[in-house]
């Protein structure tokens, strides 16, 4: 199992596409509606990694492949305090949303709100359409609870490190971009 650790994810991204592009593809999800893209990802996350650049770094990953990514922190209709109607609206931009994704790190593990989005995530878009995208502080330091092996997960190839794969619980696999257009 090759779990992408912070360290790597930094270098496939910022270092990889250079400053300027990595911030112009960031820019580009940013601005990006919901018409411009026929494939979109709800991507649930800990805020705690938004303050790392984790969250951006994977939406460029998903952008540079022609996803739609949607973040609650991106979304200025949600109210400015998380309140029942923060909860309204995140359901109805799951059900909207085809996939499913978590950014799985150890504080997403731990976050209430992560595991109630994933709770509802299950239960609206099933297994097919439903992946963890795992990310280690270290290459030892991913926690990754018992329940979640029910669900793919998303790796880097081991055989081409720049092309990420969807590992299915039953051990098959599919490449992300053949995954997300399912």
């Amino acid at each position: 199992m090759a779990i992408l650790t912070r360290t790597r994810l930094s270098l496939l991204t910022e270092s990889k596409l250079g400053t300027r592009m990595f911030s112009e593809a960031l820019n580009e999800a940013k601005r990006e509606t919901r018409t411009t893209a026929t494939v979109s990802v709800f991507l649930s996350h800990s805020h705690d990694d938004l303050e790392k650049a984790d969250v951006n770094k994977i939406i460029v990953i998903f952008r540079k492949a022609g996803i739609r990514v949607y973040i609650d922190s991106l979304d200025s209709s949600l109210p400015p305090f998380t309140s029942a109607e923060t909860a309204k609206k995140i359901k109805e931009q799951i059900k909207l949303n085809k996939k499913f994704v978590l950014l799985a790190t150890n504080k997403a593990i731990n976050s209430k709100w992560c595991n109630w989005e994933l709770g509802f995530g299950d239960a609206h878009k099933y297994l097919a359409h439903i992946a963890l995208f795992p990310l280690a502080d270290t290459s030892v330091g991913w926690n990754g609870n018992e329940y979640l092996r029910i669900y793919s997960r998303i790796e880097e190839s081991e055989t081409r490190p720049e092309i990420f794969r969807v590992i299915f619980p039953d051990g098959t696999t599919k490449l992300l971009s053949e995954w997300l257009t399912f």
